[in-house]
């Protein structure tokens, strides 16, 4: 993806997820906004966004792998991964028999005690296949371990789970006995 698209990927994700009201941005119970209401919030407060436009975050969306964000209808919502105050709504999904988490061998008694939990977000994320949680893992340490989450088992126990997209879900809490560790 080229520079200029991976920073503005990465403000989006900034102003959708963490903070929409430092951009006079407020978003629906479903964390959307309206496309043009984002592009003129981008151009009147980030001077190396006075000229972007809907074309570049299609074109920023295409080139991506991470798929944080979605379109529909005129507005515009991240996926996954928000922290603000009010919880975003979704419709929750039958996961797969099994999902995956990345992990520390720091955290990994904490979630032997207390499950995973959602931490700073306001879900905790799951990933559809080994290979990505490792991938997630791996950006905070050298020795990841991967947790095996007996998904399916979880969800028919009433544990919600939502489908965020093609390789991430969410849930809420997930307490020990549905985590087979290592």
């Amino acid at each position: 993806m080229e520079k200029h698209l991976k920073r503005l990927s990465k403000t989006l994700a900034y102003v959708l997820r963490h903070d929409p009201q430092s951009h006079g941005l407020i978003l629906d119970a479903e964390g959307w906004v309206s496309m043009e209401e984002l592009l003129a919030a981008l151009h009147q407060q980030h001077r190396s966004w006075e000229q972007v436009t809907e074309t570049d975050i299609f074109s920023l969306m295409a080139q991506s792998e991470k798929q944080r964000f979605e379109v529909k209808d005129g507005k515009i919502r991240a996926y996954y991964g928000h922290s603000l105050p009010r919880k975003i709504e979704m419709q929750a999904a039958i996961p797969p028999k099994v999902l995956y988490h990345g992990t520390t061998p720091e955290a990994t008694q904490l979630i032997r005690d207390q499950g995973l939990r959602p931490m700073q977000r306001q879900y905790v994320h799951l990933s559809a296949d080994r290979e990505t949680a490792l991938m997630v893992a791996r950006r905070r340490t050298s020795r990841p371990v991967i947790l095996h989450v007996n998904a399916l088992e979880a969800s028919e126990q009433g544990i919600a789970f939502y489908l965020g997209n093609d390789m991430v879900w969410l849930a809420e809490p997930i307490p020990p006995p549905y985590i087979q560790f290592g």
